[in-house]
């Protein structure tokens, strides 16, 4: 294991999830995401005639969804997935690598980044044709994400946050070249709190805004779905039930059914509540942040599909 990146016992310990839950680096690359079937290639219309009359207007295509990340999403894809068929039919591709951050995604960085060439984004998009291109990434930026060359939080934040703008722009604009005429929509989705750089995460949230109203894109902000409504950037074990989840079995497992579990005691970055594993793979047990996250994502892309 590499020194961790932030001094003191709370940095070792996150060094640890990380280097565990978030998947071993060696790894990564050699194993590929657990995916659903790619979809049809062809386009997809998403003409809107606000104008017309109901009858002459074409009828909905389902959207094609395409979802890349790093652990978080590796964790979320199967929840997200079932979330978007149920609700929009949507078809439905995965491809997270945990560990990764956003030049990971790159074209041009395969010889030093977590990600093959075959899953890079620009191929994916020029593969599959997406209308939505759902991006989570909590922000990784270790020693091990070879792609950032070094440069951490920790050592030097401005440097960090210059590099990760830069590369979500260059990602934005791959993104828009592959898709051509037929650019998809990309979905930020803003993280939850992080008890250990919480300003760090507040930023990386910034910059996706940014970065989205900068290209016409969309912001899912789903860390607000796992956040307390006093503070949208207090971290918490736990929180209030929600109606969904009270009317659910298997959510509010407090007792007086009154909170829902978001994180394991030996976890506080991950939302899955089974035990971390050192191959990353999607969660196996019902996880009620997790369904909370693929909420928001869904409802934004079923907005913006209406």
């Amino acid at each position: 294991m590499r020194k961790p990146w932030i001094v003191g016992v709370a940095g070792a310990v996150l060094a640890g999830l990380l280097l565990g839950a978030c998947g071993d680096p060696k790894s990564a690359p050699d194993e590929a995401p657990p995916s659903v079937s790619a979809p049809d290639a062809s386009p997809t219309t998403r003409q809107r005639a606000a104008t017309a009359s109901p009858d002459a207007r074409p009828a909905k295509t389902a959207p094609k969804v395409l979802y890349l990340g790093d652990s978080l999403a590796m964790e979320n894809q199967k929840v997200l997935g079932a979330q978007l068929e149920d609700d929009l039919d949507a078809r439905y591709t995965s491809a997270p690598y945990s560990g990764t951050t956003l030049c990971d995604y790159l074209e041009g960085t395969a010889d030093r980044s977590l990600v093959p060439t075959s899953d890079k984004a620009a191929a994916l998009v020029r593969r599959l044709s997406p209308d939505y291109v759902v991006l989570q990434f909590w922000g990784n930026a270790w020693d091990y994400t070879p792609c950032m060359d070094g440069i951490t939080y920790d050592k030097a934040p401005a440097t960090y946050f210059e590099r990760y703008a830069d590369a979500a722009g260059r990602l934005t604009e791959q993104i828009a070249d592959a898709g051509g005429t037929h650019r998809p929509t990309i979905v930020w989705v803003l993280q939850g709190p992080d008890p250990i750089t919480p300003d760090r995460v507040r930023r990386v949230n910034a910059l996706y805004e940014k970065q989205a109203k900068a290209s016409g894109d969309l912001v899912a902000d789903a860390g607000k779905a796992v956040s307390p409504a006093s503070d949208r950037y207090t971290w918490t074990q736990y929180l209030p039930c929600t109606a969904y989840e009270r009317e659910h079995d298997g959510f509010c497992t407090q007792p007086g059914q009154s909170r829902t579990a978001l994180h394991r005691d030996d976890d506080y970055l991950h939302f899955c509540l089974a035990p971390t594993t050192s191959k990353p793979k999607p969660c196996p047990v019902l996880s009620p942040g997790i369904t909370r996250i693929a909420r928001a994502i869904t409802l934004v892309i079923t907005d913006a599909s209406a």
